[in-house]
């Protein structure tokens, strides 16, 4: 028997007992499935619900999951799976809530066939819903069994580096055997977000956090930190242990010598750490610290790693004002000046952010001042990113050109400030910031004579 029928008006309909009696749905029970076949008289948990939490999983209709989705569960509007399938007088079959808005648009034909409808009333297709129940059931039944040995796995192998499995006098893992532990420890905490609960439960904080020590190597330390930033609950005695001297040192030194991944691991568990209320300023207080940060925006081969550095010192700006002065002083205002025009679009707000609260304090002013990229930078970014990167660019050049204006005005006018400055001023933008642009025209205006700004308006209108 055929699995879908011809209609007479053209289209096909889905021959659901072939689909059922040939298996094609894989309907029929699996090894180890039990009474999983019925799964559709037994739904333990709502469809809807079992799709989201297999997505979320990464075990969904996606790529990611273990085995497509029948293509007659797929909706062929929305190219989703249905939950409420309805179909047509041309036996087609949608999921009820997308047909339903074609037809509510007005369109009587069929989307599939283009075949005019005769009648646009929507059968229930009970039969195709429970099958899509079915199999969706036994799938996340079988996610659960997994999710289940995944947990006990990772128990395991916390009691294993803690020494407190059952076997009698067990020694805690060391050498070789205790960082293999810990890849596959952290193997599963990232493939499986529910993994950390279960590390949690298993005492792992407390054991990862001990790990964290001067006499650690990098590539225990390196793999415990990885696991820590991967989701693992930490509770405020956690973290207080974390902030502790020597295992802040270890952080450190991993940050500064470590692979890319590794630093950018130390990265997040900082920012982890600054997100506690009873976090210390002082704790990110440390030039090897910035040095390491910087270290990691300059690195353009890893835009991840550019981005987390530049988070992690816009971080520190905003919890430790002396920090400012520190990290102008290993010259990070004219690295990041530089590195404008080669960074990725995302990564440009960022640094700019972190230029601004640098100008804040005068050692951040002054060596803005003295790059000699800021002025010819900071004009090209001008309507190029955001709104929000207008607005910091606009502000360093204010800095600069208030500083020395008899200097500053007429170089900024060479590398074409004021068409830029009249651009910003007759766009979209908000009212501050074209009262920002209008007052730094102004500025430039005082400080140069009238007839080089004159010659620079002129081309402007004649470019315009």
């Amino acid at each position: 028997m055929p699995q879908f029928q011809e209609l007479p008006c053209g289209g096909q309909v889905l021959d659901i007992d072939a689909a059922l009696k040939d298996g094609i749905l894989g309907c029929g029970p699996e090894p180890g499935d039990g009474a999983l076949g019925d799964g559709a008289k037994q739904q333990p948990v709502e469809l809807r619900k079992m799709m989201d939490e297999l997505d979320a999983a990464g075990d969904g209709p996606g790529p990611g999951g273990d085995e497509p989705v029948p293509a007659v569960f797929i909706c062929p509007i929305s190219l989703e799976p249905m939950v409420d399938p309805a179909t047509l007088c041309t036996g087609q079959t949608y999921e009820r809530a997308n047909i339903a808005r074609w037809l509510a648009l007005g369109h009587r034909t069929c989307p599939t066939t283009m075949q005019e409808l005769w009648d646009d009333a929507l059968t229930p297709n009970a039969t195709l819903r429970q099958l899509i129940a079915a199999w969706f059931s036994r799938r996340y039944a079988r996610f659960k069994k997994r999710a289940a040995d995944f947990h006990g796995r990772a128990a395991d192998l916390v009691h294993a580096l803690r020494g407190t499995t059952a076997v009698p006098r067990r020694h805690p893992l060391k050498g070789k055997a205790r960082v293999a532990a810990l890849q596959e420890l952290r193997a599963l905490a990232a493939a499986h977000q529910s993994v950390t609960k279960a590390v949690a439960e298993a005492g792992g904080v407390a054991l990862l956090t001990s790990l964290l020590g001067p006499f650690t190597s990098h590539s225990v330390g390196s793999e415990a930190v990885a696991i820590l930033v991967c989701g693992v609950p930490l509770d405020a005695d956690a973290k207080a242990a974390l902030m502790q001297p020597a295992k802040v040192s270890l952080v450190v030194d991993m940050l500064n010598e470590g692979a890319v991944d590794t630093k950018i691991n130390c990265v997040r568990l900082f920012r982890i750490l600054m997100e506690e209320k009873a976090f210390r300023p002082e704790t990110v207080a440390s030039l090897s610290l910035l040095v390491g940060a910087m270290r990691l925006v300059r690195d353009k081969r890893h835009p991840d790693g550019v981005a987390a550095g530049l988070e992690l010192l816009n971080s520190i700006c905003a919890v430790h004002r002396p920090a400012r002065s520190m990290i102008v002083s290993i010259g990070a205002v004219q690295q990041l000046v530089e590195l404008l025009p080669e960074l990725a679009t995302e990564c440009v707000e960022p640094a700019l952010d972190v230029l601004d609260a640098l100008a804040a304090v005068p050692e951040g002013r002054m060596a803005l001042k003295d790059c000699p990229k800021t002025i010819p930078n900071a004009v090209r970014l001008l309507m190029r990113v955001s709104e929000a990167c207008t607005h910091r660019a606009l502000s360093m050049l204010w800095v600069v050109c208030r500083i020395v204006p008899e200097e500053s005005a007429p170089a900024a006018l060479e590398v074409g400030l004021a068409a830029k400055l009249l651009l910003v001023i007759q766009s979209g933008c908000g009212p501050e910031l074209k009262q920002q642009a209008s007052e730094l025209l102004k500025l430039c205006t005082m400080n140069c004579t009238s007839t080089a700004f004159l010659a620079k308006c002129k081309l402007t209108k004649t470019i315009q």
